[in-house]
């Protein structure tokens, strides 16, 4: 969810398979229990065949595997392939790839074996965003999206590859579509080109664009076949529709097209693409495709938008507008979010896929949303917040959505009273959560040090008082829990008056309901199969600032047992960790200490960043600094850091490298000796360890240090090379 001036981290037919595995089969004519009508059928580069690698599944924030869909992808150095059998005609593709940091190339394309003159360009351009002052957040947004037009049709069956050339990818998942030819001009609709927009993209067309919707009051702007180039936004938009010929053949490139605090309404965008340039996060910047209003009556549609930091961000009136059928790609921040103020607003049909926050968002700022839904639609790898987030309002109806694969600090479904500035507009009247499906939803906060639910109900900064009716939920192979109650600031506000009735849940992580402050809620007509740790987990915080009452409505199965220990949390299996042999394993793991000083935490040590640091108790030698590395693992080498710079005086530490497969019996891996962090040779130092080392977690044994009473490291890194 981005804010303008504060930011605080808001944190077909479409069939779940084997965990692991999301196939979306679509077909125009066939309405989706959950989820959108798409006009693509998604097939999954880790069941395509392929001479590169596998990776995933994994769990952990800041990994390839953790962000792609399925949680799995494939990896391919230069030379290799991964074959997609088509699965319906088509003569377009869209492909969602990741490559390394700093690093553009190409892929190859070949149908039935044949190579396309065309090839698809992959760059790194628009991923790998930080946003620092986000607490929690890491290097994320790895992937992108690039889309092709064949020049063929291809049939179901025939054989479409792709090939890495000069650069590694990851190849996540590939679109298959059959695209229309351009739409007509309607009659007496007016050109941009007639006043003067150029379709090569070359000259600026930003004055043509407003020409023409000064001409075309009341009627239709059209934007024909062709490239335009916009350097500014548009604003006074208002009675006027703005149609192109198919969001494949009329593109606008610009980072700002609508920006405008007011409109008198009855204004109509569809069907074609806008395309930004969007690297970075700037809450500050208005590039979105729409920031403001569009004013009441009006609708979005059949649009194509990526690369811009919001898709909509709504503020000011925006009375009964529909947003439908559209997709959003590649945002850096929310795809869409009605910023207060929305009436009857719907939102529906439309595709989302690797948004850098909410991927649909109401906040109640300033003024209540009110009887505004979101409906039949389909997110996936939204990578830093929640697939669907309601911030408050009344009458809000969130129905029929399918959501997965979220990451980091989202659930699939949050609904919350967190509030971020005032004045804000808490959850009031009926708040209807409706026949939702959830994959691989859920994540570890890493702000709380342990999960989010699939279904987040959090009484962040009030007590729940609206009536929250969660009905007819579908829940798949959370990592975590299924639903889970909390008030997420620490401060134990209630969450109360929640019903649930009517859920199926599947291979849940952990537990089936994790509630974590005082409360109340119904279960009835819930099934569960596949609990991993227990079927409650009933630990209000902060201790002794109320219960969390459970009634069973009758119904329930399959999750009676509760959680013993308030004391731990439930540790799921979190799956493969990525193979590739050069990332540090020990980045983003739990790490653990005998002791600290002040704010020199022990996560500090691998959390990717060299100028933080963890430092022991001071004058308390022996001190030892643990990480667990998820999985047990053939580590080789350890490379260790002190912070770079050059007020750190060279010293010399003195540690044991010490291993366990299960955490409570240890081997020293590497015997006691001195090692010199110099910051004139970047205060790193390396230590390989012996051919057949196997270890899950990872133990610095510290007995002295030259330049300060206590153990100190500001990275520890693990490898699997040598």
């Amino acid at each position: 969810m981005h804010r303008h001036s504060l930011r605080s981290p808001a944190i077909g037919v479409t069939v779940a398979l084997a965990a692991g595995m999301l196939v979306t089969l679509s077909a125009p004519t066939a309405q989706a229990a959950a989820g959108a009508i798409l006009p693509f059928t998604s097939v999954e580069a880790e069941s395509a065949t392929t001479t590169g690698s596998k990776i995933g599944p994994d769990y952990t924030q800041g990994t390839l595997a953790s962000e792609a869909s399925g949680r799995q992808a494939v990896r391919l150095a230069a030379g290799q392939r991964v074959e997609f059998t088509v699965p319906r005609a088509a003569n377009a593709v869209n492909v969602a790839y990741s490559v390394p940091d700093g690093q553009s190339g190409t892929l190859d394309v070949y149908v039935n074996g044949t190579k396309l003159a065309k090839t698809l360009a992959v760059t790194s351009k628009y991923s790998y965003v930080d946003t620092g002052w986000i607490p929690g957040a890491k290097t994320h947004h790895f992937y992108d999206n690039a889309r092709l037009l064949l020049g063929q049709n291809v049939q179901p069956g025939d054989k479409v590859a792709f090939q890495a050339t000069n650069t590694q990818v990851t190849v996540d998942v590939a679109d298959f579509e059959q695209a229309a030819p351009p739409a007509t001009q309607p009659a007496g609709s007016v050109s941009v080109t007639s006043k003067g927009a150029d379709p090569s993209g070359q000259d600026d067309s930003t004055q043509a664009f407003r020409d023409a919707i000064a001409a075309a009051q009341g009627g239709v702007v059209w934007i024909p076949p062709g490239e335009y180039r916009l350097t500014s936004s548009l604003s006074g938009v208002q009675n006027v529709t703005l149609q192109g010929a198919g969001h494949w053949h009329s593109v606008v490139r610009t980072s700002r097209f609508i920006d405008q605090s007011s409109s008198s309404g009855n204004v109509h965008v569809k069907d074609f693409a806008v395309i930004g340039e969007v690297t970075e996060r700037v809450d500050s910047n208005p590039d979105n495709f729409v920031n403001g209003s569009l004013g009441p009556g009006s609708s979005v549609s059949g649009m194509w938008l990526q690369h811009l930091k919001v898709g909509l961000w709504l503020m000011g009136t925006n009375d009964n507008l529909v947003v439908e059928n559209n997709r959003f790609l590649d945002m850096t921040a929310d795809g869409l979010n009605l910023n207060g103020n929305a009436r009857g607003v719907k939102v529906r049909g439309n595709f989302l896929r690797n948004q850098g926050d909410d991927a649909l968002a109401m906040w109640s700022l300033y003024a209540p949303n009110q009887g505004s839904s979101f409906e039949n639609n389909t997110i996936t790898q939204p990578n830093l917040a929640n697939g669907i987030a309601i911030y408050g309002g009344t009458d809000i109806t969130v129905k029929d959505n399918l959501v997965s694969d979220t990451n980091a600090l989202g659930s699939g479904i949050a609904i919350s009273n967190q509030k971020f500035l005032d004045p804000f507009h808490p959850l009031a009247g009926t708040i209807t959560v409706d026949g939702n499906t959830l994959v691989r939803t859920g994540a570890m906060n890493p702000n709380w040090n342990h999960p989010m639910g699939a279904l987040r109900v959090d009484s962040y900064d009030s007590a729940i008082e609206a009536q929250v009716r969660i009905t007819n939920t579908t829940i798949s192979d959370s990592p975590y829990s299924a639903f889970e109650l909390v008030s997420g600031s620490g401060r134990g506000y209630a969450a109360k008056n929640v019903t649930v009735d009517g859920a199926t849940v599947r291979n849940t992580g952990t537990v089936v309901v994790q509630a974590e402050t005082q409360g109340a809620a119904t279960f009835r007509n819930v099934t569960a199969t596949g609990v991993g740790a227990a079927g409650v987990y009933n630990c209000p915080y902060p201790t002794g600032s109320g219960t969390f009452t459970l009634t069973d409505g009758g119904g329930n199965s399959g999750w009676s047992s509760t959680w013993s220990d308030c004391s731990t949390w439930p540790q799921p299996d979190q799956g493969n960790p990525d193979p590739d042999p050069t990332r540090n394993l020990a980045k983003g793991r739990p790490a653990t200490a005998t002791g600290s000083q002040d704010i020199y935490t022990p996560g500090k040590a691998v959390d990717g960043d060299a100028n933080s640091y963890w430092e022991s108790t001071n004058h308390a030698f022996p001190q030892s600094l643990t990480v667990d590395l998820g999985s047990t693992e053939a580590v080789r080498r350890l490379v260790l850091k002190l912070p770079p710079s050059s007020a750190w005086q060279a010293r010399t530490q003195t540690f044991s490298v010490q291993g366990s497969t299960d955490g409570s019996t240890y081997s020293t891996v590497v015997a006691s000796q001195g090692h010199r962090f110099d910051p004139a040779t970047g205060n790193t130092v390396t230590v390989s360890l012996p051919s057949g080392t196997n270890l899950r977690y990872l133990r610095l044994h510290v007995t002295a240090n030259t330049g300060w009473p206590a153990g100190q490291f500001s990275e520890v890194e693990a490898y699997l090379t040598s």
